[in-house]
Parts: structure tokens; C-alpha cells; sequence
């Protein structure tokens, strides 16, 4: 019996699954493409700060899960707006930026105008780390705790200053939320990054501060800065001695700094996919906790979604604090 000829839909139907198998193929080799050379990973404060130390440890390890160097770039400037706006609009797919509170939840209420929408140009890869916001004096103030600080700003008005990383920088927030809290007044002295801020907080022409616990343990250990409070719900182990804000006299204060990875938008989704498995991997290797810990750092390593719905909240929060305290760039 002679075969009746197939069909015009089944032959379609076939030459589509057929022509669909052929680009599987295709398809995951363009994801395993990527990345394709050295990465660029973008952090937009000076050297010296946690931002770099958090860089540096997440960058460290995910140069051996993606099989590419990637390699830290400070580039400060604007409270950051700077490299955002450079990253943003980057087209190599290989041009990542530390996410900050400042530059992602702080900013969009304190400038104007900004040169990027944190939401619309960027990608939430992974929240990388957290990092408790550790308030300082110079050693030879006389003060020993939170509240002999504020004892000495109300007896003195207008004679103490602290200085911050930057207008909007997570110092500056972290301070005005004290004085916010306490009905105090300290002068602020904005610099361009926390390394140059520790300079002259460690030469002594600073007289207080709030800078992350990885960029400032080692000086709290030699006695070169004497930290009066944690910003943290609970005590540090490393500073077990140090009691929080909250101890001392404001129940429910909290403060903590942030950083995590983000990419342009138009990384296409099969890179981010990839790069935030990596990232979540990356801070949950040994040699990441162990070294973030050293500095009183937490890692985290969260999915897209759960950083996205962060940075949401975090957005909520603080532009409360910046209208209350009436923060303005510079």
C-alpha cells in the first residue's frame, strides 16, 4: 500500500523541532561564553574603605568560579554617581559595580536629578555582605562611651566634628541618625572616601566618626581609635567589651552598611543567571566568611529577587532619614 504523503502541519511542526534542537546547542554555548575575558568589577569609593575589602574578598573567589580575572576598580567621585553612571550605560558585558546603600537607596532622595535610575539601569545580582557601622572618636577625646560623647556635645555646642566618606555616605547617615536620635550637634566634614576620612581621623583632626568594622578593627585593636558603640542589634564578638547604640540609652537603633553586585541592564539574562549563582557560591566559600569575619563583616549571598525586594525596602527606609535630616549633596 502506497503511503499517504505527510502532511503540510506535521512537516512544519517537525522542521520546527528539528530547527529548535539545532540551536539547544547553540544556545548553551552562548551561555557558557561568558564570560568571555577579565571582568571589571567597579567600586565606586576611594581605597581604604569596607567597600574595598568586600570587593576584593567576593572578587577573589569569583575569579576561580567563572574561570576569568576579575579585577577591582576604584573609581570615587559624586557619592559614587560617577562610576554608576559609567557602568550604567557600559555595553562589554563585563563591567560589574559594587552596590552601596548610599548610591542605590540614598541617593535617588538626596540629589535632584540623578545620572542613572538604580532600578531601571541595573540588574540586582547578589547581596554580597553586611557590615556593622562602628562609631569612633580619636583617643584622646575625652569620652569613653555613647553617652559621655553626647554629655560632651550638648555641654559643647558646636565644638565636635565627624567626619564621612562623602555627602550621603553610609558615615554620614549613620551619624546624622545618632545626632537625629540624641538631639545632638556635630559639625560634618565630607571627604572623598573613607581612606582619606581615616587619615585625618587617625591624625586627629577628626573628632569622631561611623565607619564599617572591616576598615577600622585593626585600628580599635592598637588602641589608634577608640570605638564608643556598635551599630548592631546585638554586641560584636570581636568587641565583645563594646556596648551598642541601643544599650546605651536608644532602644531599637540600628545601623549596618551594605554592599552587593549589580550589572547593567542590558546584561543579557543567561550571564546574570550565571554570575549570580557565582556570587552566592563566592560568599559562602570558607575563605570568604573567614576573611570578612576578621573584619566583623557578614556575607550573605542572596538570589536576584531577594536582593531586588532589599533594595526596595532599604529605598523606603532612608528617604525618611534624608528628609528628616535634610541631607543634601554637595
Amino acid at each position: 500500500m502506497q503511503r499517504s504523503p505527510t502532511p503540510r502541519r506535521d512537516f512544519l511542526r517537525l522542521a520546527a523541532l528539528a530547527s529548535g534542537s539545532a540551536l539547544v546547542p547553540r544556545l548553551a554555548s552562548a551561555s557558557d561564553a561568558w564570560p568571555s575575558k577579565a571582568i571589571r568589577f567597579v567600586v565606586p569609593f576611594a581605597p581604604g574603605g569596607s567597600s574595598e575589602i568586600v570587593a576584593r574578598a567576593s572578587a577573589f573567589e569569583l575569579s576561580k568560579l567563572l574561570g576569568q580575572s576579575v579585577f577591582v576598580d576604584n573609581k570615587p567621585g559624586a557619592a559614587g554617581n560617577v562610576a554608576m553612571q559609567e557602568v550604567a550605560r557600559a555595553e562589554d558585558q563585563h563591567t560589574l559595580i559594587l552596590g552601596h546603600i548610599g548610591t542605590l537607596a540614598v541617593n535617588p532622595f538626596i540629589f535632584d536629578k540623578l545620572p542613572y535610575d538604580p532600578n531601571k539601569d541595573f540588574r540586582a545580582i547578589s547581596l554580597l555582605a553586611k557590615v556593622p557601622s562602628l562609631y569612633l572618636v580619636r583617643p584622646d577625646l575625652p569620652v569613653k562611651n555613647l553617652k559621655e560623647l553626647i554629655a560632651f556635645a550638648k555641654k559643647n555646642p558646636g565644638k565636635l566634628n565627624y567626619g564621612s566618606a562623602g555627602n550621603g555616605s553610609a558615615g554620614h547617615l549613620a551619624m546624622e541618625y545618632l545626632k537625629m536620635a540624641s538631639e545632638t550637634f556635630m559639625l560634618h566634614v565630607p571627604y572623598r572616601g573613607t581612606g582619606p576620612q581615616l587619615t585625618d581621623l587617625l591624625a586627629g583632626r577628626l573628632d569622631a566618626a561611623s565607619v564599617g568594622a572591616p576598615a577600622v578593627m585593626q585600628f580599635i585593636k592598637t588602641g589608634k581609635l577608640r570605638c564608643i558603640a556598635t551599630g548592631t542589634p546585638q554586641r560584636l564578638p570581636q568587641l565583645p567589651d563594646v556596648p551598642t547604640v541601643a544599650e546605651q540609652g536608644y532602644p531599637g537603633f540600628e545601623m549596618t552598611q551594605w554592599y552587593g553586585l549589580m550589572a547593567p541592564a542590558s546584561l543579557p539574562q543567561a550571564a546574570a543567571d550565571k554570575l549570580a549563582t557565582a556570587a552566592a557560591a563566592a560568599m559562602r566559600q570558607p575563605s570568604t566568611t573567614e576573611k570578612l569575619a576578621a573584619d566583623s563583616a557578614i556575607g550573605v549571598g542572596g538570589t536576584p529577587a531577594e536582593f531586588a525586594r532589599f533594595i526596595a525596602a532599604e529605598q523606603q527606609r532612608w528617604k525618611v532619614v534624608v528628609a528628616r535630616a535634610k541631607i543634601k549633596p554637595d
